[in-house]
């Protein structure tokens, strides 16, 4: 968003959800380099392993695989060929391995950018830029001063809360006075405009902080916002500040246009053998997507070198091949295996959210769903397995398989079927759900994660207890298992990141599971916890929530600005579209434990 130039300056801003240790940190000032896209894919060393998998995945020439770039096409048609060379059948879009879909890169500047105060007109790029998310308006308005943007300061009233914003382009100060660094959600632009355009502001003008100058807004992911927004240079804040103390008249242009890129899913299939079953399937899935050079979701910060993600997830991306190698060759299965490879899940699922939106299968065949999300770090014979609340059977199918492996695993089962990986989208659409996990380290997302560190005897124990857990699934004789759906098991509040108990929306609890991939508007919700106020109020899985009272909502930002405003006993009104119709829900906050 903005360029660094004083480097004692710190930055970041913790986002909504927090992965077991934290994931999907959103730093608000990340520098995210512009690198040149390759266009040819390294050519895969000798060895059909799982390292040899992973060391090609987290090969520094994929540039951290991040979602929509070189290095993550790079990394699908990898997935794609080893599903090929192994015997799986496509089942993507076009009888392909592949379900491409688009995703909004960034944001470009158009032709029209204009910024003018007290007939001052000053340079784009150098002094001022237009924000990503803004608007593209053409307005003339009386400047307004409003401090920091936010209503309350420091533990007292901002006189921000009483000004008149109607009409005018309002100017404020970039960051949180209670947050010394600025690691707040509220030191975001993003947030400051959304309270401001709710209050009828025409537009609103940043003001950087000494030792920052604006950057280009070629990375922003964020929905477009309703009013336009300029960031300025901190040599030009007295001016402005002066100018909007005088109300002075500015005028703005914003022209900014919305890149988009492909993503794309690897989908393949191991077709049943039973004249009926074969319909039937299990899946078995795992994201290949990274964090690229850093920035968002980055837990060194200030690194900018390649985050090659060996356990997450080249890790996991090699177990899939594994296990699809392992069930093509033993003896032929009832029911089909689809085998997913997403892409997408460090930004909020997207991959996932996706299939299950647009599936190249039919999801109501489905008996289960197995993701694999971290499993090369093994210590000793641990491994987690959440999910276990979700189906009757999965105590008895795992221990059954567990039972058979040379070296059995200590498995510690969690309940929960919503957590922050990809097996959340499959559980909100009534899919019991398995998700395995090897345990967080202190490469976690970090450049440290290399493939030199994986523990590939425990990495083969997991795809030996994930095949035959399949098999049992798959098998239609005898020892066949039917899954029970137990739907919407009550955790205890915030043990599931992915949900609206986390930190990230503030003390109010609503219990909503939200779909992380970006929309043009509204939020879809991914499923709705039993119990919970939003569960009591009337909400749905499938809902998207496009108001929350009196708040429209365009993305999950806007969402989570809007309930991390209120608190526990807050009565508010929630407006949803379900089945093509709007509804209009009123619902009792609860308090976030």
């Amino acid at each position: 968003m903005f360029h660094k130039e004083h480097p004692s300056l710190k930055s970041g801003m913790s986002y909504l959800i927090i992965r077991l240790s934290a994931v999907f940190t959103y730093s608000l000032l990340a520098i995210v380099p512009v690198h040149a896209q390759q266009t040819t894919c390294p050519v895969p060393q000798s060895g059909s392993d799982a390292i040899a998998h992973i060391r090609y995945l987290a090969d520094d020439r994929l540039e951290g695989r991040e979602v929509g770039t070189a290095g993550a096409r790079c990394a699908a048609e990898y997935i794609a060929a080893q599903f090929s060379s192994i015997g799986l059948e496509p089942a993507g879009e076009g009888n392909s391995f592949f379900q491409p879909f688009p995703i909004r890169k960034g944001a470009a500047l158009g032709a029209d950018n204009t910024l003018e105060v007290a007939g001052q007109r000053y340079n784009l790029e150098s002094e001022w830029v237009p924000l990503g998310f803004s608007a593209t308006r053409r307005l003339e308005a009386p400047l307004v001063y409003g401090g920091y943007g936010l209503s309350r300061t420091n533990g007292t009233e901002d006189p921000y809360a009483h000004l008149d914003l109607s009409g005018k382009i309002v100017v404020v100060e970039w960051g949180d006075p209670d947050s010394l660094h600025g690691e707040s959600l509220r030191a975001d632009p993003h947030f400051k405009t959304i309270f401001a355009e709710d209050r009828d502001a025409a537009g609103i003008i940043v003001l950087l902080p000494e030792g920052w100058s604006p950057r280009h807004p070629d990375d922003e992911t964020r929905a477009t916002l309703g009013i336009p927004v300029a960031v300025v240079h901190a040599k030009l804040a007295n001016a402005i500040r002066a100018a909007a103390n005088n109300q002075s008249v500015a005028r703005l242009h914003t022209e900014i246009h919305t890149t988009t890129t492909e993503a794309r899913n690897v989908v393949a299939l191991v077709p049943g053998t039973h004249p009926t079953l074969r319909d039937e399937f299990v899946i078995v899935g795992a994201h290949y997507d990274h964090l690229g050079f850093g920035g968002e979701g980055s837990l060194a910060p200030d690194s900018h070198e390649v985050h090659n993600g060996a356990d997450d997830n080249a890790s996991g991306g090699a177990a899939l091949i594994e296990i699809a190698r392992t069930i093509t060759g033993g003896v032929p299965l009832d029911r089909s295996t689809l085998f997913i490879a997403f892409t997408g899940e460090e930004k909020g699922l997207w991959g996932s959210g996706h299939f299950v939106k647009d599936p190249t299968v039919d999801l109501s065949k489905s008996v289960g769903m197995l993701n694999l999300d971290m499993v090369g770090r093994m210590d000793g014979d641990a491994l987690t397995v959440f999910g276990f609340g979700t189906a009757q059977e999965w105590d008895q199918v795992v221990d059954d398989a567990n039972a058979e492996l040379e070296q059995p695993l200590e498995v510690s089962k969690a309940p929960d079927g919503y957590g922050p990986s990809d097996h959340s989208s499959f559980y909100g659409e009534g899919i019991p759900v398995l998700h395995f996990f090897t345990g967080t380290h202190e490469d976690y997302h970090r450049p440290s994660d290399d493939w030199q560190l994986i523990n590939s005897s425990g990495l083969a124990r997991v795809v030996a207890l994930t095949a035959g857990i399949v098999e049992r699934l798959a098998d239609g004789g005898d020892t066949s298992v039917t899954l029970t759906p137990i739907q919407h098991a009550v955790p205890s509040r915030g043990s599931s990141p992915s949900s609206s108990s986390s930190s990230g929306y503030g003390p109010a609890y609503l219990g909503t599971i939200p779909d992380m991939t970006p929309h043009d508007q509204g939020l879809r919700l991914t499923g709705v916890r039993e119990g919970s106020p939003a569960d009591q109020g009337g909400l749905r899985a499938g809902d998207v929530v496009v108001e929350f009272d009196g708040t429209d909502i365009g993305d999950i930002y806007t969402y989570t600005y809007a309930l991390q405003a209120k608190k526990p006993g807050d009565e508010v009104t929630i407006v949803v579209e379900r089945g093509g119709e709007q509804v209009t829900l009123v619902v009792v906050l609860g308090e976030r434990r």
